[in-house]
């Protein structure tokens, strides 16, 4: 049974010409988990606001929606609301209550549902989610997979045939991410539930997907199960192929031919049938600087720290340092004080207790002025913090009224972070009307044009495409070579691991562990690569997609497949 029909959907935003979506066909049946992965911009999230009409954006459109075999735009928001959840990229943006208690019963009550079934409802929910030992707290107080399962349960609390998700793990640690994915599973497995996401991190979710849909420009490129999927993007060359699993990239990288492996599981047992009866080896490790050199950009020193006076401590005695030049990756679960030793840095807080430095200087106590003028740049994981104008060209030139440069200097610095972040299509458009992935870069684009010497990520490859995200990866690398400090919070491990020089992790307020980045993520069991994974009880130091693609190529299989 169908539950979704899409006939020649075109869409375009008002006052552009191009068309965000193009010429979309495509049928949906009941029970089905489907994903739908793209670059950033590619149309993925306009097309599952238009299986919603509350959600639908505006624009000139043509083409048919059918929902159960009847048009979308003639069933009653009633029934849409009940039989349609929808959950949110940004946790707090769907949470409209005080208690977590109160947002389960919202969806109810806004349905006119009596007080018992509201009752039953939603201990049902808070039962089935895990949620009873946190079930009277305030929602403020909530880690940010919290809210998302808080959101999902709000949702499900509702009963509907269809559940659709935009991005929901993207400000997720890995950990938080795969219990949430698990719980999605649970949902279609047990309750029958249509699922429908969009993700940009495929490891864990294509392995329980059953189809995946691959849009470009606003079309559906690919349309079947996910491995054939992977190997259709493959076999067009496509950029989108990076964003595959790690298992799929390193059997296309070592093979040729079909069958690729979806999971780490399966990737395990394509190793264990190349390279039989194989230990785990050592690459000979031949680096020379283990320290890096040179004097300390930024410096933490016996550092506690808590946002109320009779507060919890949020930063417990953290002590490091971050040299010059030394691209330093934090890692850790969410609510662990990554985000918080942000602030210090950039000044927005004091510790009660051990010092905070930049070159010598403590931030809090310098002008705002030569702090981010001459030192800092700082993305913020929420990018609409950074968006104060009408239009994103707009946003951009605010970057530098108050800078010397003359306007033709300024237009030049304006053009070329603008062609290096794609924004060229969007500078007219209002920054509240970009995708996620798309704010991502235009407040990255505004960050990079103060030039600072010290750069501040916190979760910048979230929402980002896989070819974005080399592309990323390109210019930090250029920086870096340039003399810049980078220092990014981010739960990319797969990013980390790649391109990372140090990386550290945060545990109950302050660092557990740090090393060089493939060391550190090579003796972990959860916080690391997908690629790690699969191939350590081979390599057990190969941690890239690269690393294991090389051993595949130079070291000698016993058996042919």
């Amino acid at each position: 049974m169908e539950i979704y029909r899409i006939e020649n959907l075109n869409f375009a935003f008002p006052g552009q010409e191009r068309q965000v979506l193009s010429g979309i066909r495509l049928t949906i049946r009941s029970g089905e988990f489907v994903t739908i992965c793209g670059k950033s911009g590619c149309g993925k999230s306009t097309l599952l606001r238009h299986l919603k009409t509350v959600l639908m954006p505006h624009g000139k459109r043509e083409g048919c929606i059918y929902f159960r075999g009847e048009h979308l735009a003639d069933t009653d928001q009633r029934t849409q609301a009940s039989e349609i959840g929808f959950v949110l990229q940004n946790p707090d943006n769907q949470i409209v209550t005080d208690k977590v208690w109160h947002e389960l019963a919202f969806g109810l009550e806004s349905l006119g549902t009596d007080s018992r079934t509201i009752r039953l409802r939603v201990a049902e929910m808070a039962s089935f989610f895990g949620i009873q030992t946190w079930y009277h707290r305030n929602v403020s107080e909530l880690s940010g997979g919290q809210k998302q399962l808080l959101n999902l349960a709000s949702v499900m609390a509702m009963q509907p045939s269809v559940l659709i998700l935009d991005e929901p793990t993207s400000q997720l640690d890995p950990i938080a991410a795969a219990d949430f994915l698990e719980t999605v599973k649970r949902i279609n497995r047990e309750l029958g539930t249509t699922v429908i996401i969009t993700e940009h991190r495929l490891e864990e979710l294509l392995p329980i997907s059953d189809r995946l849909i691959a849009m470009d420009e606003g079309s559906i490129i690919a349309d079947h199960a996910p491995a054939k999927a992977g190997e259709a993007l493959h076999a067009m060359n496509h950029p989108m192929f990076a964003a595959m699993p790690s298992p799929m990239r390193i059997y296309a990288g070592a093979l040729e031919n079909g069958g690729y492996p979806v999971t780490v599981k399966e990737g395990r047992q394509w190793l264990d049938a190349f390279y039989p009866e194989s230990s785990p080896q050592a690459k000979p490790d031949n680096a020379e600087n283990r320290e890096h050199p040179g004097p300390a950009a930024i410096q933490f020193k016996d550092v506690w720290f808590r946002y109320e006076k009779h507060g919890a401590d949020i930063l417990k005695d953290l002590t490091f340092e971050v040299k010059e030049g030394q691209f330093y990756c934090i890692v850790g679960g969410n609510g662990t004080g990554k985000t918080t030793a942000l602030s210090l840095i950039s000044g927005l807080r004091q510790p009660y207790r051990g010092k905070v430095l930049i070159h010598g200087k403590n931030p809090a106590k310098m002008p705002s002025r030569e702090l981010f003028s001459a030192y800092l740049g700082v993305l913020p994981q929420n990018p609409q913090t950074l968006f104060v104008k009408k239009t994103v060209r707009e946003d951009l030139y605010e970057m530098l009224s108050g800078s010397k440069l003359t306007p033709v200097e300024k237009a030049g610095k304006v053009k070329d972070v603008s062609e290096f972040a794609e924004l060229e299509p969007l500078l007219d458009m209002h920054p509240y009307d970009l995708s996620g992935g798309e704010q991502q870069r235009a407040a990255l684009a505004k960050v990079l044009l103060l030039e600072p010497k010290i750069l501040l990520l916190d979760e910048p490859t979230k929402g980002l495409d896989a070819f974005f995200k080399e592309k990323l990866a390109r210019l930090l690398q250029k920086l870096k070579a340039a003399g810049v400090t980078i220092v990014m919070v981010s739960h990319d491990i797969e990013f980390c691991a790649k391109y990372g020089e140090e990386c550290a992790m945060f545990f109950d307020g302050s660092i557990i562990a740090a090393n060089r980045a493939k060391p550190f993520f090579a003796g972990n069991s959860f916080y690391t690569t997908a690629a790690n994974r699969m191939a350590r009880h081979v390599w057990n130091d190969a941690v890239t997609v690269e690393d294991v693609i090389e051993r595949c190529r130079t070291s000698k299989p016993q058996v042919n497949v």
